[in-house]
């Protein structure tokens, strides 16, 4: 299905991160932080134990050291010890401007011309990977795995483009990753569809309806669940309980009868699975295309889960699982807080967590990763709990090596999507309407005004798409999203219209400069720059942390963040600064290098969002 070549490493240059090209500052000064401890107070501290944090915006300065920690070490007041520690700084420390103490907090100001040498020696940089790419042991990174009875969903945007971004954030950090994808391509969800099909279907296709394979299978899938529905109904007015009621109705025993017989290889419902699982894979393959997600590899549930039915039947034989009088398997997990855990069915089918460890297994086999992380809603949080113990039960001592990346839900204005009564925002529809968005609040702006129909075309498209991922990636993976598509195309705000957009302003800029001949890089260290100008140089330099912030925590929502803060700084540095029209050369070829680092690190960062940039509006 879909096994496409990653282009990340065609839109980076894999080399040595070199925005620490010049030593850092932060090296300098705690080198000298040391020394300082070792001459008045006989204490080993090593340099790369004495951390910074940001000067509170109440205080002066850029970086501040807390003293607390080491005083019971060096048996001396706070106030003491910031003082002697920030005279030592400042009379051997160059760059140091100012120092100020506040109790037992040491305020440091770094020079303006620290930052302008900086500048100068960064901003023809165009690499921005920390490290490069690992030959140790990979992360996997299984995210999508899509049901093959409906298409992809809202629910599913969020979970390929979580996916997507966090693998390229973790190569961004020198990870070697591998993403996988899992199609969930058998089992009762995709029996119910088969079986409306086989009743309702009248030999419909995808090419005869007009309708696409995904999306035609998805209806045969709500068909189902609407009659299923009603003979609940009718079996609870005559008596029956609900929850009695969902295991007799007669649409439910003829799905699993259909579950049965597939599984023991009737050649006329494999033929008939084969068919409307090929419509759905098409389907899923054009909406990934669209979105921009590509897979390393491709498992199939229908591949994986007699492997899994095997390592089951092998742990029964050893007795680290038990099976019941009726001849159902389960793990027991009461020692563990879990309860029992049915794995095999009393007919021999199996279910969800069978395929789950037979998946876990084989990757494991293959890759010998380092991490196997899974990126899955957080309503499955009990199911992954589950899965640890279980395969931790039979013996697999890498399952500490499973992480589960739950993330909330994608909840409407009107409330949450329901699969089953097929009210659900399609991720085609989706993006449909993302497009539509787009064009009509581009061109009443008129920032499209001077583009011919094609090029108008792709950046309406450009658009639509940034907002809808940066929507979704700026918010923290754990929370819940509230999704409004007019809220999320805003050319003002923290939005991916309003990153796009100065994004191409400073191409305009760029491109006014060349015509003018000014060159940039032209500049001395002695140049008096402005407090925005140092307060955006310094979120420049913070962009390598940022990455692997991000990567460590896995979480987008903090590059995403990074990307609105400088891009909001920026603007108004724009608005309130003159750049090409200021007087002094010096001055102006400063901001232009200034601008170009900006413009290129608000590119690489969207990259990692999987965001793609317009060179104009």
């Amino acid at each position: 299905m879909i096994n496409a070549t990653d282009n990340f490493e065609k839109q980076f240059i894999f080399a040595k991160y070199n925005l620490y090209s010049m030593q850092d500052v932060e090296t300098i000064i705690s080198d000298k932080l040391s020394e300082a401890f070792k001459i008045y107070f006989n204490l080993n501290i090593p340099s790369n134990q004495i951390k910074f944090q940001k000067t509170h915006f109440d205080f002066n300065g850029d970086i501040t050291f807390v003293v607390f920690p080491f005083v019971k070490l060096a048996k001396t007041l706070p106030d003491n010890l910031a003082k002697i520690l920030g005279e030592y700084i400042s009379k051997y420390v160059e760059c140091i401007s100012t120092v100020e103490t506040v109790k037992g907090f040491l305020n440091i100001t770094v020079s303006d011309n620290y930052y302008v040498n900086w500048l100068k020696d960064n901003y023809k940089t165009d690499s921005f990977v920390l490290k490069q790419k690992s030959d140790n042991p990979p992360i996997l990174l299984e995210f999508s795995s899509p049901n093959t009875n409906k298409p992809l969903h809202l629910g599913h945007v969020r979970n390929n483009l979580l996916g997507w971004s966090l693998a390229q954030i973790l190569v961004a950090s020198g990870k070697n990753v591998v993403k996988l994808n899992l199609v969930n391509d058998r089992g009762i969800h995709i029996c119910k569809s088969m079986l409306a099909y086989l009743k309702w279907g009248n030999g419909e296709t995808p090419e005869s309806s007009g309708i696409k394979g995904d999306k035609l299978v998805g209806k045969y899938y709500v068909l189902f669940e609407k009659q299923y529905k009603s003979e609940i109904t009718e079996l609870v007015s005559q008596g029956k309980s609900e929850e009695e009621a969902m295991k007799i109705a007669p649409s439910i025993i003829e799905a699993q009868e259909l579950l049965r017989r597939w599984e023991f290889g009737d050649k006329a419902i494999i033929d008939l699975w084969h068919t409307m699982n090929s419509w759905v894979y098409e389907g899923f393959n054009k909406t990934y295309e669209r979105l921009g997600i590509q897979f390393d590899k491709t498992y199939y549930e229908s591949e994986v889960y007699q492997y899994g039915k095997q390592i089951i039947e092998k742990g029964l034989a050893e007795g680290k699982i038990i099976k019941e009088a009726d001849g159902s398997i389960w793990a027991d997990l009461t020692d563990e807080g879990l309860g029992k855990k049915i794995l095999l069915r009393s007919d021999g089918t199996s279910v969800y967590i069978t395929q789950d460890i037979g998946t876990a297994v084989l990757r494991y086999n293959e890759f010998k990763p380092s991490q196997i992380i899974y990126v899955v809603g957080n309503e499955q949080i009990y199911h992954f709990d589950v899965l640890t113990k279980i395969l931790k039960k039979l013996g697999f001592e890498w399952y500490e090596k499973i992480f589960h990346l739950s993330y909330g839900m994608v909840e409407l204005p009107e409330g949450k999507m329901k699969t089953r009564e097929g009210k659900v925002i399609d991720a085609d529809d989706l993006m449909d309407e993302m497009y539509i968005t787009a064009k009509l609040i581009t061109s009443q702006l008129g920032k499209a005004s001077e583009l011919e129909n094609t090029k108008a075309d792709e950046l309406y498209n450009i658009i639509g798409l940034g907002a809808l991922k940066y929507f979704i990636l700026k918010i923290d993976p754990k929370k819940n999203i509230l999704f409004n598509p007019d809220e999320s195309i805003d050319f003002n705000g923290n939005t991916g219209p309003f990153i796009q957009y100065t994004y191409a302003r400073i191409n305009s800029l760029l491109a006014k400069a060349k015509s003018q001949g000014i060159e940039p890089g032209v500049f001395d260290s002695e140049i008096k720059i402005l407090k925005i100008e140092k307060n955006i140089i310094k979120l420049l330099r913070e962009y390598p942390n940022i990455i692997q912030e991000s990567a460590d925590e896995l979480n987008p929502a903090i590059i995403a963040n990074y990307i609105y803060e400088l891009t909001k700084s920026y603007n108004q540095f724009y608005q309130e600064v003159p750049i090409l029209k200021e007087n002094d050369n010096m001055l102006k070829s400063f901001r232009l290098s200034f601008s170009i680092l900006t413009g290129k690190i608000i590119k690489s960062a969207m990259l990692l969002l999987g965001i793609q940039l317009p060179e104009k509006m």
